[in-house]
């Protein structure tokens, strides 16, 4: 039975916030930037291509960073998730019974090489476990 209580939209703008910046780290120089780059067949002449078409994809990608927060907030409400512990069991929870075993599909049936599928699935889990705890915390 779920128990839908009120939702702290501060709380979930802020936890689809961090995984935009859990990104752009990921995705940066710093993190993984040149080998998923290489896997994804990408070299920096097509990025610098791309990067005047990025407001729709950046755009696109914060808005699916709200609807997760949002739908992991009402879980943690539901559930009553009160503890960090509590709150990063769910997050692991939700990206390996969603997010992971759809990506496992993506792979399997798009040839996707397995380096490419880690790179993007662990900046998934680190997302999803970043907004968890943002959300256990705040609300």
């Amino acid at each position: 039975m779920f128990f839908f209580t009120p939702i702290h939209y501060v709380a979930v703008l802020a936890a689809a916030l961090s995984s935009m910046v859990v990104g752009f780290l990921w995705y940066s120089p710093l993190l993984f930037a040149k080998p998923w780059m290489k896997l994804s067949g990408l070299d920096e002449k097509s990025m610098n291509a791309a990067k005047k078409n990025m407001p729709i994809p950046y755009t696109a990608s914060f808005l699916m960073s709200l609807v997760m927060a949002y739908v992991i907030a009402l879980l943690i409400n539901s559930l009553l998730v009160a503890t960090l512990a509590e709150g990063l069991m769910l997050g692991g929870l939700v990206w390996l019974g969603f997010i992971a075993t759809t990506m496992v599909t993506g792979v399997l049936f798009q040839r996707v090489v397995w380096k490419l599928f880690f790179i993007n699935s662990v900046y998934q889990l680190v997302s999803v476990l970043v907004m968890s705890a943002i959300l256990t915390l705040w609300i």
